[in-house]
């Protein structure tokens, strides 16, 4: 008899317990479901500009004579990019890896963008207008996604961090996402020649 009023307390106890940690466990879930919710968003918009090339470098090969090897650049990175395969949140390795195949496209691009300054007639055509535009608010996209790829992985990371969230996050694995950065000397104006 003294046994069973001592377990029923304890029961009741325990499963109180077990319950109160629900609330860390589904929170920490939803914020990494919204974080990966927010990576692929990143990865669609960084799609669209890769979908893009293709119709811009048949404009300039059929609007002007233009150099190759600019054009081959432009091709190569576009390559490189749609070879990067991620699951889910990358890691901070993957990312990086990702963030270079992005940042070698966006210089290839900058590179062809100077070689059409070269050719008038090219930046005169109307489709290559257009799809200047659509790379443009590309670009934008791409930074609003990240923006908020980041804000997503700042609740996430600063959620698993607080405690006892902390604690959840570790026992059920839970890591840290890392964040976009910066391009090293992106904090550098640019210089502009003319």
């Amino acid at each position: 008899m003294r046994a069973s009023r001592f377990l029923g307390p304890t029961f009741v106890l325990a499963a109180a317990l077990s319950l109160s940690g629900c609330g860390p466990y589904n929170q920490l879930v939803e914020l990494q479901e919204s974080a990966d919710g927010a990576w692929s968003q990143v990865e669609n918009v960084y799609q669209r500009r890769a979908d893009l090339i293709p119709n811009l470098v048949a404009t300039v090969k059929g609007a002007a004579d233009f150099e190759q090897e600019t054009l081959t650049a432009v091709v190569e990175a576009r390559a490189k990019v749609g070879q990067m395969k991620i699951e889910g949140v990358p890691d901070a390795g993957q990312l990086q890896a990702f963030q270079q195949a992005q940042d070698g496209l966006s210089s290839a691009l900058s590179r062809l963008l100077v070689v059409v300054e070269r050719y008038p007639e090219l930046g005169a055509t109307q489709a290559f207008r257009d799809l200047q535009v659509q790379l443009e608010g590309t670009e934008n996209r791409i930074t609003i996604e990240r923006r908020r790829f980041n804000e997503t992985v700042q609740a996430y990371n600063t959620y698993r961090r607080q405690f006892p969230n902390n604690m959840y996050a570790k026992a059920f694995d839970f890591g840290d996402k890392p964040y976009f950065e910066s391009t090293p000397g992106a904090d550098q104006p640019p210089v502009v020649e003319f």
